[in-house]
């Protein structure tokens, strides 16, 4: 099992989605979050006075999947996120982490069964 931590856009989210739903993927947690990276952010006027915005706002993904879900997560979450043909700086972040365990809550099922 692995745990998909994805950061995008949020404009691409629902493209994001559709490409997930093409490949059978349907559980994830959409969560709002702020960061910078190579974007460094920008500068806006608010009341006379420049201000410096380097926190831009994002989008995370976080999704649990089985081993044979890997790979076609990873690929609908590129087809999805990313801008244009090859891409631009922003469009996101993906990491693939080691799930050791998961827990159904409400029949207590464990491990891939509960994904």
């Amino acid at each position: 099992m692995k745990f998909i931590i994805a950061v995008i856009q949020p404009s691409r989210l629902e493209d994001v989605k559709a490409a997930l739903t093409e490949v059978e993927v349907f559980r994830l947690t959409v969560m709002d979050c702020q960061g910078f990276g190579r974007q460094k952010g920008h500068t806006e006027t608010f009341r006379g006075h420049e201000l410096t915005v380097n926190l831009l706002r994002k989008v995370q993904l976080q999704i649990a999947v089985n081993e044979a879900f890997v790979e076609p997560t990873i690929q609908a979450i590129l087809k999805g996120a990313r801008t244009g043909e090859k891409g631009e700086i922003g469009d996101g972040k993906i990491f693939v982490l080691p799930l050791e365990d998961c827990l159904r809550i409400r029949t207590g099922e464990r491990g891939s069964e509960a994904i």
